[in-house]
């Protein structure tokens, strides 16, 4: 184990917390791949995970969730299901997002520990025996931690590190810095997540919030095998504006303090309005300063609207209370 990885786990647990040990023996590790238009990687990702979890001794389950790909990743996913009882597959109506069919993953799985991880292996296959050790010593989370992410644009890391800055400053539950799904979780804490009941589920902040025993393993995230990413930066703001408002109420409460002191302020200019009449006389305000007055006031409020209309969207989201995802096909469940 690096020398990062005792430190966090030092950081994880204090000194004085016993350690529970676990044995892996019997147990029934599920990986949970969410797909979509994977094709190209289909082949170079069962290599790797037969290469690297099928040399483990423990029993495997492979529960892949096609997200409405266009390609013909679930055509793959049949034959490969069919010559592999380990293989399962959830084929879903249409393309919901990746957070949706990451839980209908979790939903799926069955083992006594949980792995999600990317189709495109950025997240190293190599990587879940270490996972599986620091499980057995009694963490019940054990996630992956990017120490090297030059692969990624200077854009990327850029506003990545941003997110998590102003994330980690708003939110009561911080989640760990280029930190991404790609960990390993004991049953019950699959459990908790599946107990949450929010549609607009943000993944990474709910696996911080359930808590339980955590650590973080460092590794080199490589580029992506094949393909495009479907993550444009349109799409990841819109997924850093989902994640700020469903684990914080900062925003609204910012508005009222802006509004006590923009009364204060408008209190204080008034009072010296008078003070300057009744010192030096009656003047003329000049336009353009008036203009700059009501254009920043009418800017505040619109920003103000936007908020509260972010906050009221998710209400509204969560009140209609239609399913997460919906499922066209399961396959290899019944083996």
């Amino acid at each position: 184990m690096t020398a990062t990885t005792t430190k966090a786990a030092a950081q994880a647990a204090p000194a004085a917390a016993p350690v529970a040990v676990r044995s892996s023996r019997g147990k029934r590790l599920s990986l949970v791949v969410p797909m979509h238009n994977e094709a190209p990687v289909f082949d170079a990702l069962f290599e790797r995970l037969e290469a690297t979890v099928g040399k483990l001794r423990i029993d495997l389950e492979i529960v892949c969730v096609d997200d409405g790909s266009r390609d013909n990743t679930l055509d793959l996913l049949r034959a490969k299901a069919k010559a592999d009882k380990r293989i399962r597959a959830v084929a879903l109506s249409r393309n919901f997002g990746k957070e949706a069919a990451l839980t209908a993953g979790l939903e799926a799985a069955t083992g006594d520990m949980v792995v999600p991880l990317d189709a495109d292996l950025q997240d190293p296959p190599e990587l879940i025996a270490e996972f599986v050790a620091l499980w057995e010593q009694g963490y019940d989370v054990v996630y992956g931690v990017r120490s090297d992410r030059t692969s990624d644009t200077v854009l990327k890391r850029t506003t990545a590190n941003l997110f998590y800055r102003v994330f980690n400053m708003l939110s009561d539950y911080p989640i760990p810095a280029s930190t991404g799904d790609f960990r390993l979780m004991d049953r019950r804490v699959v459990e908790a997540l599946m107990r949450l009941p929010e549609r607009n589920r943000f993944m990474k902040g709910l696996f911080a919030w359930v808590g339980f025993r955590q650590v973080g393993v460092p590794y080199v995230r490589p580029a992506r095998m094949a393909g495009e990413t479907a993550w444009g930066y349109r799409k990841l703001m819109r997924f850093a504006v989902d994640g700020l408002t469903a684990f914080t109420t900062l925003p609204l409460r910012i508005w009222t303090l802006v509004g006590i002191g923009s009364a204060v302020l408008a209190v204080i200019t008034g009072l010296g309005l008078i003070v300057r009449v009744l010192v030096v006389g009656r003047d003329v305000p000049g336009y353009a300063s008036l203009m700059v007055v009501l254009l920043f006031g009418f800017a505040l409020q619109m920003i103000a609207l936007g908020v509260m209309g972010e906050y009221l969207g998710r209400m509204y989201q969560e009140v209609k209370g239609r399913p997460t995802y919906l499922v066209k096909d399961r396959i290899g469940f019944d083996s």
